[in-house]
């Protein structure tokens, strides 16, 4: 079954602006996206996703309000939806293994709604730019044809995605919105940004700097934010990048040096910090290969529980 916009099969044979032209009703709505400021989302019953993480809960969950992601230049924010279930998904995808990785939210959100006869599945998209290696539309693509693929109908409702989510400064293409969130119990999607992107922050960006698959990092039934447990080896030439200064790391560790946020060196140097001191983490992380498991506390925040208390 097809990727649908307003009930008719999107025509992934024709170029996206063909089908931006076919359904104005989606640059309406990205038109309207675009003209939100970013809300400052604080920790409070938010779960915050990085690159290449998943999470899925639904409007019963005690703990977590508000899944949300940013720092997205040419990478996509996914959120999909199952209007009956109230069954939420968001994912940030960088185009590593789009098929596969469309194929797990699904899974995930029909795992939540298979005993809810009525509703359908809904996707946004938001991310990307008109960046000069054209990964944003190659990713755009990616996820368009992935969804096509799946065997349930999946109706696209909001497309701010690539030339939509463009703005240029100076001949300089930028995105306009970097990061997104959605209320899970209202299904409102707005831009966003977030003051803290915990727990385990440095942790979780090493799992990606070394090439993990994407991963599921909320068990919505038990309301616990699980990480881990990760194991990679020593980063290849960790000393030599940590040497460089940050115009070489920009240039040579982002996809779009040019529209990077101001913390992207900073936070890039972090994680290589972060493995230079851990380059078994199955030795200094995850000795008993358990992963470090988070509740929220009475006060909304992340905070971490002992294994034997589970």
């Amino acid at each position: 079954m097809p990727l649908l916009v307003n009930g008719v099969r999107v025509d992934l044979a024709r170029p996206t602006g063909d089908m931006i032209r076919a359904h104005p009703y989606l640059e309406e709505k990205a038109k309207l996206l675009r003209s939100q400021p970013a809300q400052i989302v604080e920790p409070k019953g938010l779960l915050y996703v990085q690159q290449r993480e998943f999470a899925v809960t639904t409007p019963k969950d005690g703990s977590v309000s508000v899944l949300g992601s940013d720092d997205a230049t040419t990478c996509h924010i996914v959120v999909l939806r199952h209007t009956g279930s109230g069954a939420t998904c968001l994912t940030h995808c960088d185009g590593s293994d789009t098929e596969a990785e469309v194929s797990l939210i699904m899974s995930s959100v029909k795992s939540f709604s298979n005993s809810t006869g009525c509703g359908r599945l809904e996707v946004h998209l938001v991310g990307g730019f008109n960046d000069d290696r054209q990964l944003s539309q190659k990713l755009t693509n990616q996820l368009l044809r992935a969804f096509d693929l799946q065997p349930e109908d999946v109706h696209l409702v909001t497309f701010c995605v690539t030339e939509l989510n463009d703005r240029e400064e100076q001949d300089i293409h930028f995105p306009i919105i970097y990061g997104i969130a959605v209320n899970v119990r209202t299904a409102e999607i707005f831009p966003a940004t977030f003051p803290e992107k915990g727990p385990d922050e440095d942790l979780r960006s090493a799992h990606v700097l070394t090439g993990a698959p994407l991963t599921n990092i909320y068990d919505a039934k038990t309301e616990q934010l699980r990480i881990g447990p990760y194991f990679w080896g020593p980063f290849p030439h960790v000393d030599f990048w940590l040497e460089q200064d940050d115009a070489q790391i920009l240039q040579n560790l982002s996809t779009s040096p040019l529209a990077e946020p101001p913390h992207f060196v900073s936070h890039i140097r972090s994680t290589l910090t972060f493995l230079k001191e851990h380059p078994f983490p199955s030795r200094s992380l995850f000795p008993d290969r358990k992963p470090r498991i988070y509740k929220k506390n009475e006060e909304g925040l992340w905070e971490q529980v002992c294994s034997d208390k589970i």
